[in-house]
């Protein structure tokens, strides 16, 4: 609670005993102090940010994630503000101690959070919500920690040189936004995709610890008791060394966590500057699963379904000029090449490593047909959406929209109605286009608001579905329920056993030619 007080009068003494003991002259240490809540400004967004990333990744719904991350971060931030009021008359001691146990815990938070999800995941219970309530407890605890900085760290500025309340707010929250914007830029785009989430963490957990430790014991150690200094070398030396252990295992945790997750078979694992790629069997009979940041984007056991149910409805028809949206595992690609009125092919995917792989790996290219060996097939990277506003009129007999599932929230904007508009612009007036629009049986809203989207883009719609094989949510890793197939749900065990398509045209309501015989998908109409 909040205490209410009366203003010291004009003149009235301090809270501590005298002006700092420094080794440096005070404006060489108000820089000092003013460094120090630069740096740990940095580590603390950097940490925040880590925990946005990862519980998207592990749990899902980034927007979901994000809003209680920072809600209750910055919740548990005004607590630990009054709570460090205490602290005020052992300041620098205080300081010391907060940042070495904000480093251990910001920096094995990622550690923490993806142990918890690959090796618990599947106890079922209450352990099926840990890594969502461990998300919750380090944004509480790292919050706290925050918090506790500022109060702290104002008595530290003022100590070395009164100054007005005013004035010395100013300088502190100048060095703390400018050292947010540092850390909040230097994490997507230069620890992320050079270090990893894990080792990124673990990194900032060593410079927060570093920094919290120079200020205090270098430029405030006058004012601690001898017991108070070694006590806090000991316990930075402790949590340097936890975390540089750590950083020397990380790579064997990461296998471990994911063999945990995937299963033993995983033969490839990646981080691309936009996802992590991981492809499992492929080789002695098993069947090859593809998995884009921990959903199942391929399986080898009903691939094949799903890929001719998208696409062989649309080729009825015209169709010497196809595109296609997604798709960068050349399996939708596979089976566009085997209609022979095919011209040309552009296949436009974001990750232009996802389509190495398609060429390169000996099981992924098999599975495709080696498509890409194709002189009809050309590859665009960048983003299917950017990519649409600059594509030419009126240019495409078949447009494939092979992306994401409609009910993750970063594929949001590959569903809307822009999106299909600048899709209907592409096509010629004959032209059809082929969405996959989730599953009907288990998410009908969804479906059926892609549905009424497509149409309130101006286009006719055909609905229809096919059934999976109905082994598709076990992927001989652990029993998480991986969804099925293309269909990349987020839910733990919900997999479907079914797809949902549209197909689309810019004039009359496209005709549906389902195929029938052996082998070939079973394609019901929905009205």
């Amino acid at each position: 609670m909040i205490e209410p007080h009366a203003p010291a009068p004009p003149g009235a003494p301090p809270p501590w005993a005298g002006p700092a003991r420094l080794p440096v002259r005070p404006g060489t240490g108000r820089f000092l102090v003013l460094a120090g809540v630069f740096v740990c400004a940095a580590c603390g967004l950097v940490y925040e940010l880590e925990l946005v990333a990862l519980a998207a990744y592990l749990i899902g719904d980034s927007v979901t994630q994000a809003s209680v991350v920072l809600s209750v971060m910055v919740f548990a931030m005004g607590i630990g503000s009054l709570v460090a009021k205490r602290l005020r008359p052992c300041a620098a001691a205080g300081f010391g101690a907060i940042e070495a146990v904000l480093a251990l815990v910001g920096g094995c938070s990622a550690l923490a959070l993806y142990a918890v999800f690959a090796w618990t995941g599947d106890w079922g219970g209450l352990w099926a919500d840990g890594p969502r309530w461990l998300l919750v407890a380090f944004s509480l605890t790292i919050g706290l920690l925050i918090g506790a900085e500022i109060p702290l760290l104002m008595e530290l500025i003022q100590r070395i040189r009164r100054q007005d309340a005013g004035g010395a707010v100013a300088d502190l929250f100048a060095a703390d936004y400018v050292g947010a914007l540092v850390g909040g830029l230097a994490f997507p785009f230069l620890l992320l995709p050079l270090l990893g989430q894990l080792t990124s963490a673990l990194i900032t957990g060593a410079v927060n610890a570093v920094a919290g430790a120079v200020l205090v014991l270098g430029l405030f150690r006058r004012d601690l008791t001898r017991r108070a200094r070694w006590l806090l070398v000991i316990a930075n030396i402790t949590v340097l060394g936890v975390l540089a252990a750590a950083a020397v295992l990380v790579d064997d945790f990461e296998r471990a966590a994911r063999q945990a997750v995937y299963g033993r078979d995983v033969r490839v694992a990646l981080q691309t500057g936009l996802q992590e790629v991981v492809i499992t069997g492929g080789t002695d009979g098993r069947p090859l699963d593809l998995f884009l940041d921990g959903r199942l984007r391929v399986s080898g056991r009903d691939e094949r379904r799903y890929h001719e149910a998208l696409v062989h409805p649309a080729m009825s028809g015209e169709q010497t000029r196809v595109l296609i949206l997604g798709g960068g595992d050349g399996l939708a690609l596979r089976e566009v090449l085997r209609h022979p009125g095919v011209h040309r092919v552009d296949v436009v995917e974001v990750d232009p490593e996802v389509v190495r792989l398609a060429r390169r790996d000996p099981p992924l290219s098999t599975l495709n047909g080696h498509a890409y060996d194709d002189d009809r097939v050309h590859v665009m990277t960048g983003d299917a959406f950017q990519w649409l506003r600059t594509a030419p009129r009126a240019t495409y007999d078949v447009v494939l929209s092979d992306l994401p599932d409609p009910g993750i929230t970063a594929s949001t904007k590959l569903y809307s109605q822009e999106f299909y508009g600048l899709a209907r612009r592409a096509l010629t007036p004959t032209g059809r286009l082929a969405v996959h629009a989730g599953s009907v049986s288990s998410r009908p809203r969804v479906f059926w608001t892609v549905d009424t989207t497509l149409r309130a883009a101006g286009l006719r719609t055909a609905r229809y579905s096919v059934r999976g094989t109905g082994g598709s949510g076990h992927t001989g890793a652990r029993g998480s329920g991986f969804t099925g197939g293309p269909d990349r749900s987020a839910g733990p065990t919900r997999a479907p056993d079914d797809w949902g398509f549209i197909l689309a045209g810019r004039g009359e309501r496209p005709a549906l030619r389902l195929r029938a015989g052996e082998g070939a998908p079973r394609l019901g109409t929905l009205t």
